[in-house]
């Protein structure tokens, strides 16, 4: 009985051993088709891997061949470039050189037949130029150029009190306010014009044709008529005021329609620039009374013109074309007919950003304050004697 019960369980565990003996292979087997998978698996990655390791060391050899070409290519360009601005360069040169041989005709207004015979002129010459300047110089050429900063629109107005140090920004074209700093070196080291001291003025000047002389400030102020706008910058309040006898309301300066008069002081005082036409006029006024003792017609052109400064009684109009070019003085207006036409200087500013917004002559300093883009700008002048002044013709 006892070994049949041993038998039994004998039998029993050897059928259970076989049966985990047949999970274990079965696991054994899954195992190794996993690891053949894998083996797989890694073996097509090795292969994947060495093609983009060989396609990427292709790619970044024509990656450098190419790059390699670029940089030829790009020396070859810059050295082309560098050629073409230098024969730029030296045309210029060659077409200053032979405008100034040749300069155009300027428009320079010929002397009034006041008698029959032209020959006698000098000693009333002599007489009227005693009774309109004092002052016996001719601009030259441009000395210097220096750019102090940029502040403020693109348009505006700076310039200096040739009595004083203070300078005065008129920044945009219509505005109230002006900004006054007590010299160019504050200015050169304000952040912004609104760092300035701000003056606040009776009403909004117009344009950029604004003269600051001998402690006051002369503006235009366009209501129904224009108006010249005297203020005592001592102080703070309006001098005086007159209505300028301008019939059409168009702009003196053709490249800048906002400014319709251009007040502009030199070493005789005051004087306005104005439309008449397709002309620019003269008027010499009275800096106490803002009376008009005399008026000219200069005969230049408002088409193309820019600016426009007087230095001794003589008006330079500055030219440029609608896109900024190079300016330059074409036109030249003597109030004594004093200057003739070989004599009347041919000028270029030196290349800039873009087209003056306005040019104020500092007859202390013989420099122009100009406002060009943005740019605040200085040019120091070189001066030199009327030819009439330093030999005048004699009398037949």
């Amino acid at each position: 009985m006892k070994a049949d019960f041993l038998f039994s369980l004998f039998l029993c565990i050897l059928g259970q051993l076989s049966e985990a003996q047949y999970h274990y292979q079965s696991l054994m087997n899954y195992l190794e088709s996993r690891m053949l998978a894998m083996e797989e698996r890694i073996a097509l990655w090795h292969e994947q891997n060495d093609r983009y390791n060989s396609d990427l060391k292709k790619f970044k050899q024509q990656a450098s061949e190419l790059l390699e070409k670029i940089g030829k290519e790009h020396g070859k360009l810059r050295l082309d470039l560098e050629g073409a601005g230098v024969r730029v360069d030296r045309v210029e040169r060659e077409m200053d050189y032979i405008e100034t041989k040749n300069p155009p005709k300027p428009c320079v207004r010929a002397a009034d037949k006041m008698v029959e015979q032209e020959a006698v002129v000098t000693e009333k010459k002599k007489e009227e130029f005693f009774e309109l300047s004092v002052c016996l110089d001719i601009v030259s050429n441009i000395r210097a150029m220096k750019i102090l900063k940029r502040v403020g629109s693109t348009k505006g107005v700076w310039t200096k009190d040739s009595r004083t140090a203070k300078v005065y920004v008129f920044n945009g074209t219509s505005e109230d306010t002006v900004y006054e700093f007590n010299s160019v070196k504050e200015l050169s080291a304000s952040p912004g014009v609104s760092k300035g001291k701000q003056i606040t003025l009776p009403s909004a000047w117009n344009g950029t044709g604004h003269a600051v002389y001998d402690s006051f400030l002369y503006y235009i102020s366009e209501r129904s008529e224009l108006q010249v706008v005297k203020f005592d910058l001592k102080n703070g309040s309006m001098a005086d005021s007159a209505v300028l006898p301008v019939e059409a309301q168009t702009p003196v300066y053709s490249l800048n329609p906002e400014t319709l008069v251009d007040l502009i002081v030199d070493e005789d005082g005051l004087w306005a620039l104005y439309p008449a036409g397709d002309t620019i006029n003269l008027a010499k006024m009275d800096s106490d009374t803002l009376d008009i003792e005399q008026m000219w017609d200069t005969s230049c052109p408002r088409n193309g013109a820019e600016a426009a400064f007087i230095v001794c009684g003589t008006v330079y109009v500055v030219y440029n074309t609608r896109p900024p070019s190079r300016s330059r003085v074409q036109c030249v207006f003597d109030v004594n007919d004093m200057i003739t036409g070989g004599e009347a200087p041919l000028l270029y500013f030196p290349r800039r950003f873009g087209a003056h917004s306005s040019l104020k002559y500092n007859p202390v300093e013989r420099q122009v304050y100009a406002w060009d883009d943005g740019y605040q700008i200085l040019y120091r002048l070189a001066l030199k004697k009327k030819l009439w002044a330093i030999a005048p013709p004699p009398e037949e």
